[in-house]
């Protein structure tokens, strides 16, 4: 059951429930969640009729995303609209001018921002730390966007002299995953958390004893259920730029955060590498 305290929690909780829910309930999900107009007195017959469901489905909408039934979900959207967080993201229009798409794009990543940080799991992003820290390996994976994070992840620990490698093709993921051991750890970055590949890599990666960190929206997704750790990002969809988009931004807000806490197991050790390979790339630009 949800519980109801911080008000920037709410929409990014029920976000997270959405891949549970039929086609039809997350069309009503999404109908109630795009309604700015919600109050106290709003009755469940006005919401049901929106909808064009039926009062009991509502109902079972609200179960279903944490509520304990619609009033407690009605009071919920009514504080979570009340909140900074919710008031950054507006949608873009065709009418918009310059100005207020740069406005309106820069408003959207810190809502993720301040929704992913309500919803930040201090307990999980410590044993993340500490499972990079100890590795021997470290294997970062992603598909299409999220192959640019495990990049930019990979790049991160190199120059604090953690060694990683960074796959974004299936088989090579799979040969990847075949050879890992307990010592080695996977930070696997998926949106969704249910692309099937690198879920199969995943799944190897755990039979073989390797520790799995997941980057993910949604966790209640099977990448989330799988992994050791889920550190959970959170982004309002939008018809334009899509909620993958946005909540990349928040990914990699997560992935600087992890690589200094990680970097401060041994900072002495971290400095020292960074002084290395930072000198040696400043040696080749001066070539």
């Amino acid at each position: 059951m949800m519980m109801l305290g911080d008000p920037e929690t709410v929409a990014a909780q029920i976000r997270m429930r959405l891949p549970k829910l039929t086609p039809l309930e997350g069309k009503v999900a999404g109908d109630i969640l795009a309604r700015k107009d919600i109050n106290d007195d709003t009755p469940l017959k006005d919401v049901a009729e929106k909808s064009s469901v039926s009062e009991a489905m509502v109902v079972k909408v609200a179960k279903k995303l944490g509520f304990a039934g619609f009033r407690e979900f009605r009071k919920g959207l009514i504080e979570y609209y009340k909140s900074d967080a919710a008031a950054l993201h507006t949608e873009i229009s065709n009418d918009d001018t310059s100005s207020e798409i740069v406005q309106k794009v820069f408003r959207t990543s810190m809502q993720a921002l301040e929704e992913t940080f309500a919803i930040f799991d201090l307990a999980a992003f410590d044993r993340a730390a500490d499972y990079l820290h100890r590795a021997k390996q470290r294997d970062f994976y992603g598909f299409g966007g999220s192959a640019q994070i495990a990049r930019d992840a990979r790049h991160k620990f190199l120059r604090i002299g953690l060694r990683g490698s960074v796959f974004d093709d299936a088989h090579m993921m799979l040969m990847s995953a075949s050879l890992l051991e307990p010592e080695d750890v996977v930070t696997a970055f998926s949106h969704s958390g249910e692309t099937s590949i690198l879920l199969e890599a995943v799944q190897l990666a755990r039979k073989n004893g390797a520790r799995v960190i997941a980057f993910t929206n949604y966790h209640d997704s099977t990448l989330a259920q799988t992994a050791d750790v889920v550190l959970c990002s959170t982004a309002e969809n939008s018809a334009l730029l899509g909620e993958n988009a946005t909540a990349r931004i928040a990914q990699l807000n997560l992935l600087d955060a992890l690589f200094v806490a990680t970097a401060q197991r041994d900072r002495a050790a971290a400095d020292a590498n960074l002084i290395k390979t930072m000198s040696a790339v400043s040696k080749k630009r001066e070539r």
